[in-house]
């Protein structure tokens, strides 16, 4: 059989994750139409008589400007070195030659296939201009156009990762999914929640830990605390009354149900912890290490 490490790789905005949980068939990496939604290197396997693929979702391509971007930068670094494919995920709505630029200088080692996503978004000849373009890029060994959200080409471009993967063992249990807790997840669709219903830096400037993750036998239970940065972003995090708090519970509980297929109490609780995105110790107790 076939097994091996495929890398996502792309802009903020080129919908990596929304790709990776097409490819998976679950919904593993949150999504979001804001930018920077993935913080952390995601691995999720896909499994079949044939081959086992283990795909790492990573942060978005970006210039550092806090620790936090540094750490996000790492975990692209680290999950590239151990690589045996890379998926260069490009939105075709963006520039071209900005994209070559931030490709060619990722100086890439592994074998890349370019996966231009979201062709049902642009017309035919778009397609064609971005294929011819980026077909003789020395990075990129393939190309292919793919619609993440609209699942075509998925078929297509997982043969093509197969293709490419070396003859070796599974490297992972065929009944697991991700080497990651459920925890984590939990903390992650709350974060998603977070980013759906707050605008301008209050997504950006927020963390999400969970403090406790108990299941019952009818039950699972979770604690989960909201990191801010200002006393200012807390206001706004629990509303007038307490309303908005309460709207984030109860959308993150439905969500949370959904993953876990059974019944969840959900606490939130809100933290300031001032510049926590450039404090190192903050970052790791976060889990961002």
């Amino acid at each position: 059989m076939r097994s091996g490490f495929v890398n996502i790789v792309g802009k903020p905005n080129a919908g990596k994750s929304t790709l990776l949980n097409a490819l998976i068939g679950e919904k593993l990496a949150i999504v979001s139409s804001k930018v920077q939604t993935t913080r952390h290197r995601i691995r999720a396997f896909l499994n079949s008589p044939d081959y086992q693929i283990v795909f790492s979702d990573t942060p978005g391509v970006i210039e550092p400007k806090y620790k936090l971007h540094e750490k996000m930068m790492q975990a692209v670094r680290s999950s590239m070195e151990d690589a045996d494919v890379c998926l260069l995920v490009a939105d075709l709505r963006d520039d071209f030659t900005e994209l070559d630029a931030m490709f060619s200088s990722l100086k890439l080692k592994a074998t890349s296939i370019l996966v231009l996503n979201k062709c049902d978004l642009v017309k035919k000849d778009r397609v064609a201009l971005a294929e011819e373009f980026f077909s003789d890029k020395p990075y990129c060994k393939k190309v292919i156009s793919v619609s993440a959200s609209g699942k075509q080409r998925l078929n297509d471009l997982l043969e093509l990762v197969v293709s490419l993967l070396p003859e070796g063992e599974p490297f992972y249990d065929q009944e697991e999914l991700t080497d990651l807790p459920t925890k984590f997840f939990a903390g992650e669709l709350v974060r998603e929640k977070i980013f759906e219903l707050f605008n301008e830096e209050i997504p950006y400037q927020t963390t999400v830990m969970v403090s406790k993750f108990e299941e019952k036998e009818n039950l699972t239970r979770i604690s989960a605390v909201i990191v801010v940065q200002r006393e200012s972003q807390k206001a706004i995090i629990l509303g007038t009354g307490g309303s908005m708090i309460k709207k984030l519970g109860t959308v993150s509980r439905i969500s949370l149900e959904t993953f876990l297929d059974r019944k969840v109490y959900l606490e939130l609780f809100v933290k300031v912890r001032n510049n926590w995105r450039n404090n190192e110790l903050y970052l790791n107790e976060y889990g961002y290490n």
